[in-house]
């Protein structure tokens, strides 16, 4: 039996609508009679279980509080959105039947939250086949982003490419790094290809000459088996001053804690996917200069949209801890309900990737600039930078990594 158990998540947020009274004649019985509204239902499949599950819940939580917020408002045209969530473990052989359970037996109107590349690879087929919007994947990854885009996958998000294009700049621009003095460190699938392409196209662009100067070392997907990696980015001819991280969270934790445990000491650069919040309580106690880019605007950020989604986290869940995952989910969520409110007449698959396609450059609810259209379906292009310090994430300015480095350097000295 696989590690996983399949397990079927089912998250509903459904305002309660109150009946109807009937007017009634003298000699008929008196009666009344609950008719709720047929829900707008929306399906999804992720990791919440395994060693990524912390992804999934997040981006789950994100949306549910997106939805209840709505459904406390009326829904759309009276109608409650409903959220079916199942779990895939971050596995891909769990993902087909997942999907095939939303599309063909919960007929839902998209599927929508995935969470990760490999996830992704298969699931996307399925929705294209199927004619069923695949929207707001928790993914970075290029086959999300084909050119012309596939008709029926849309992206909030920006992508690995250009998170990682934003470190490469930041390094060599800021920092004064060469290009072969950046490694990188990613899991051995198409998410970590998708990263690792990313980035060297952007290294590229700053001159690299040769591939093969860049330092690569690669971990199997759900484990912490990372050591084979380290040894390969040690035994580089150049020594590197940044490593560019394209994996989950416990694994990259375990990369730079056997790093710094080693004497090295660049500065380890993560894509968003990582999961900020898990990475930070991970490396609590290690001394490291970290930094995890993100796609959504920073926690602490004094915008409408950030404040909103803070509220509604509360009204969901009290305890729940703020998280970039939670966000990106709670805005993809809110883009997806304007993209509902365009709608004049049946809302349907069709009618929705039409909507989408019709916002053309906007702004979501006044705080984010954004655009789709039918040969642009990705939302934002946006990127931040964070660092993780003593246990928590941070918004940082690329300018810091010139005093980062100096102190990097003096670290190898040492050692």
């Amino acid at each position: 039996m696989s590690y996983y158990t399949h397990k079927v998540f089912r998250a509903t947020v459904i305002l309660p609508l109150l009946a109807c009274g009937m007017s009634i004649s003298s000699h008929q019985s008196t009666a009344s009679e609950t008719v709720d509204p047929e829900p707008i239902k929306l399906g999804m499949s992720a990791a919440l279980s395994g060693p990524a599950q912390d992804l999934g819940i997040q981006m789950r939580l994100g949306m549910l509080a997106a939805i209840q917020e709505r459904n406390q408002q009326g829904g759309v045209d009276g109608r409650p959105i409903k959220l079916i969530a199942l779990d895939d473990g971050y596995e891909p052989t769990l993902t087909a039947p997942n999907m095939h359970t939303l599309i063909q037996q919960e007929q839902v109107l998209a599927v929508v939250g995935n969470v990760g590349t490999p996830t992704a690879v298969t699931a996307i087929p399925i929705a294209n086949e199927n004619q069923t919007p695949f929207y707001g994947a928790y993914s970075g990854a290029g086959v999300l982003r084909k050119t012309p885009p596939d008709r029926y996958v849309i992206n909030y998000r920006a992508s690995y490419g250009q998170e990682t294009a934003a470190m490469v700049d930041a390094l060599i621009e800021e920092a004064g790094i060469k290009p072969e003095e950046i490694a990188f460190f990613t899991q051995r699938d198409s998410y970590g290809d998708a990263g690792f392409e990313g980035g060297m196209e952007a290294l590229r662009s700053h001159g690299l000459a040769e591939d093969h100067a860049v330092a690569h070392g690669r971990y199997p997907r759900n484990t912490i088996t990372v050591e084979n990696a380290l040894a390969d980015i040690m035994q580089a001819q150049v020594e590197c001053k940044a490593v560019i991280m394209v994996g989950a969270y416990a694994p990259c934790a375990q990369f730079i804690t056997l790093a710094r445990e080693v004497g090295m000491n660049p500065i380890f650069l993560n894509v968003s996917f990582v999961g900020a919040n898990p990475l930070a309580a991970a490396l609590e106690e290690v001394d490291a200069h970290v930094i995890v880019t993100q796609v959504v605007p920073p926690l602490s950020s004094d915008i409408g949209l950030v404040q909103r989604y803070r509220s509604a986290l509360k009204e969901i869940n009290p305890d729940a801890e703020l998280s970039y995952g939670s966000l990106e989910g709670y805005l993809a969520m809110l883009l997806f309900q304007k993209a509902l409110d365009q709608i004049d007449g049946d809302i349907n698959r069709e009618t929705v990737i039409d909507a989408f396609e019709g916002l053309g450059s906007f702004e979501l609810d006044g705080g984010l600039e954004m655009s789709l259209s039918a040969t642009d379906h990705q939302a934002s292009d946006q990127v931040w930078a964070t660092t993780v310090k003593n246990g928590r994430v941070l918004p940082m300015e690329w300018s810091e990594l010139t005093d980062w480095l100096e102190v990097a350097v003096e670290g190898n000295s040492d050692d």
